[in-house]
Formats: C-alpha cells, sequence, structure tokens
C-alpha cells in the first residue's frame, strides 16, 4: 500500500462524528485506504462512533466495513504517547 494511497484522520474528543465518517466513505471512494488516529480515551471513543457511522452511510449501497485496530507510538509536545489506529476495510 503505498502512502499516497492512504489517508489518515486525526480524531480528537471533540470530533464531530459525522464529519469523520463523511470524510472517511469520501476518501475510501476515492480509493483510498483510510486510518483513524485517536490519542485518549475520549478520542477512541470518538472514532468508534464515526466507524459505526461510517457503517450506516455506506449500508444503503450494499456495502460493509469493518475497522481493524492497532497501535502506534507518536510524539505529541515531546511525549512519547500510544496512539490507536483503525484501518477502514470493505466487507465482500
Amino acid at each position: 500500500m503505498s502512502e499516497s494511497n492512504v489517508q489518515e484522520l486525526r480524531v480528537a474528543n471533540d470530533s464531530k462524528t459525522s464529519k469523520v465518517a463523511g470524510a472517511a466513505v469520501k476518501y475510501m471512494q476515492e480509493g483510498k485506504t483510510v486510518i483513524l488516529v485517536a490519542i485518549g480515551a475520549g478520542a477512541v471513543n470518538q472514532a468508534i462512533k464515526a466507524a459505526a457511522t461510517a457503517r450506516g452511510m455506506v449500508a444503503p449501497q450494499g456495502q460493509d466495513l469493518a475497522i481493524v485496530p492497532g497501535f502506534r507510538d507518536e510524539k505529541v509536545d515531546m511525549v512519547e504517547k500510544t496512539a490507536i489506529i483503525m484501518r477502514f476495510v470493505r466487507l465482500q
């Protein structure tokens, strides 16, 4: 998977889940691999809700989505933090 084909969306605890979901669906329709990145419990909560909302957005077209979770270390204000990453996968 080339980096130009990957779109990362950073999710914060105050992110609007419908906007994150809409952006994720738009990028997937463009053929990109979408990864949500969240640091902290509130951000992870919003990312999960955005994933569920995105799934509902594509369901009327007979599509289904899943997320593959993982971890990644990131520096935030010179402090090492663990980010939760969620890669969207289209289900057949």
